[in-house]
């Protein structure tokens, strides 16, 4: 999935930065006079578009000014990057990228001109979820052994659904594979929606995404969750084992991060900054998100950049196994 660009990575940020030669004035103390847009590489209602818009209600509060949420999925965030890099660095267009961006892209995509790391200003960590395995109701496994006993007594059989192509959770279905010798078609879904659809329509009979995509259905009795893959069990879920219980080692994590296009001045994202923590403090954020499985985690820049480079490693083995697949 190698980008064919005709323009190296600095000429494609110095011309989207020269897009600020005329852009509406960007003051940081009157910030925002107008609408801000908030674009995330997921379609409705996946878990991160479901977080960014609780963010966003949030955050229109708090400026009184409307925040409004973007979807642009596609090659494991390329085209919602392209387009927020292109857009005037004043502040009034953010991305909240994933860790795929982090992770998958650069790894698939060594061409794209737009390095989010080195490039986007950073706005803030938002936050984290593990990702869980799950699988219809109807199936009639309950824990993640059974699961993988089925597939293999059903080889070939059993579809997953496992996010876009090079996202996180496809990534996830990928080490799955790979740990429990399994054979299973993954397929892949521009949002949760669709996939849950198909989940309960019998089309597919396991899941991989975060509780913020499942719930309802989990709560319904849909969908029956197997296994969360963090390091330890979760507090508000104690009851639901981890993969490593069964696959040492097994740990997915969905992340964000808000980032700003190339040459945004540093008062108005050190403003956005400030009020992005103002909203990730409130009590009633911290409950919503830990509702959904997802835990808000401050970091430093710094330590944002360790926790990157760490992750960067932990995936690469199964990039370099699946490389074929994952593009």
């Amino acid at each position: 999935m190698q980008v064919k660009t005709g323009i190296g990575r600095r000429a494609f940020v110095a011309g989207s930065a020269a897009l600020a030669l005329a852009p509406r004035a960007a003051n940081a103390q009157s910030f925002p006079s107008g609408p801000v847009k908030l674009t995330v590489a997921v379609g409705p209602g996946s878990s991160p578009d479901v977080l960014l818009r609780l963010i966003g209600e949030h955050l229109s509060q708090l400026w009184g000014q409307q925040a409004v949420v973007i979807n642009q999925p596609g090659g494991a965030g390329a085209v919602a990057i392209r387009a927020v890099a292109a857009t005037p660095p004043d502040g009034y267009s953010l991305y909240m990228a994933l860790a795929s961006n982090f992770i998958a892209l650069p790894e698939l995509q060594a061409n794209f001109p737009v390095d989010v790391v080195r490039d986007f200003v950073p706005i803030g960590y938002i936050g984290e979820h593990p990702m869980v395995i799950a699988a219809s109701s109807s199936l009639g496994v309950s824990t993640l052994p059974e699961f993988i006993a089925l597939a293999k007594k059903r080889k070939g059989e059993l579809n997953i659904a496992a996010g876009n192509r090079g996202s996180i959770l496809h990534l996830a279905g990928e080490w799955l594979r790979i740990a429990g010798d399994i054979d299973v078609q993954l397929l892949h879904y521009p949002a949760a929606s669709q996939a849950i659809t198909d989940v309960l329509g019998g089309r597919v009979q396991g899941m991989v995404d975060a509780m913020t995509s499942m719930k309802g259905a989990v709560e319904g009795g849909q969908i029956k969750p197997l296994a969360v893959a963090s390091k330890q069990r979760l507090y508000n879920f104690p009851d639901l084992p981890t993969v490593a219980e069964t696959f040492p080692g097994f740990e997915a994590m969905g992340w964000f991060a808000l980032m700003a296009p190339p040459g945004t001045p540093a008062p108005v994202a050190a403003k956005i900054s400030a009020d992005l923590r103002t909203v990730l403090a409130r009590p009633e954020i911290k409950k919503r998100f830990e509702d959904l499985g997802t835990y808000i985690r401050p970091m430093t820049s710094e330590e944002l950049t360790a926790f990157i480079r760490e992750q960067q490693q932990t995936w690469r083995p199964v990039i370099a196994q699946t490389a074929k697949k994952i593009n």
